[in-house]
């Protein structure tokens, strides 16, 4: 018989060191929760920011995208402004095996607050911190919770490997050490 799921990344992140730091247990205890939950990983963000600012009127453009539209911000709660986004980081660093494939989603208690977490899948072999995109689709300012729990990461194992990986196309995001502005 087979790993129950919370067990199998129980022993990827002990003998891959995929999940850096890495909490075997679900923490609750007057956090928005983070740590192993049942078939996946709740990541935390960091206390560092980049919140979106529209000062400059600048145009979003993913090709040139103008760093001065973003105003730098580290801190124990972050606040996102109405209709706005941010960029952060996760606490934790990851090393995806070559068999396995992430999708994250956010959690529910920041989507019932009209928060919403966007991240791309960590492909086989792609390793960093994650930059993590934190939108407040409110007309009212939203608090971020540096060090506790943004958004849910679940595993895929593959029955083999991939053929070309995110390290063998030497991926632009590849072993990002901060929050990551588009690249070209």
């Amino acid at each position: 018989m087979g790993l129950k799921p919370d067990q199998w990344i129980i022993r990827m992140a002990r003998d891959h060191r995929m999940i850096e730091p890495f909490a075997e247990a679900q923490v609750r205890e007057g956090v928005i929760s983070y740590g192993v939950s049942s078939y996946g990983y709740d990541i935390r963000v960091a206390d560092e920011f980049k919140i979106f600012t529209n000062v400059h009127s600048t145009i979003v453009d993913p090709k040139q995208f103008d760093p001065a539209s973003m105003v730098d911000f580290q801190g124990a709660v972050c606040i996102i402004p109405p209709n706005s986004f941010a960029l952060a980081r996760t606490i934790e660093y990851f090393r995806i095996p070559r068999t396995v494939l992430t999708v994250c989603v956010g959690k529910s208690t920041y989507a019932r607050c009209g928060i919403i977490v966007n991240v791309t899948p960590f492909e086989p072999e792609w390793e960093g911190f994650v930059t993590l995109e934190i939108s407040n689709t409110t007309p009212l300012p939203a608090k971020i919770y540096a060090n506790e729990g943004i958004a849910q990461v679940l595993f895929f194992e593959a029955d083999e490997e991939c053929r070309i990986s995110y390290a063998d196309k030497q991926g632009k995001y590849q072993r990002q050490q901060r929050i990551e502005l588009p690249k070209m």
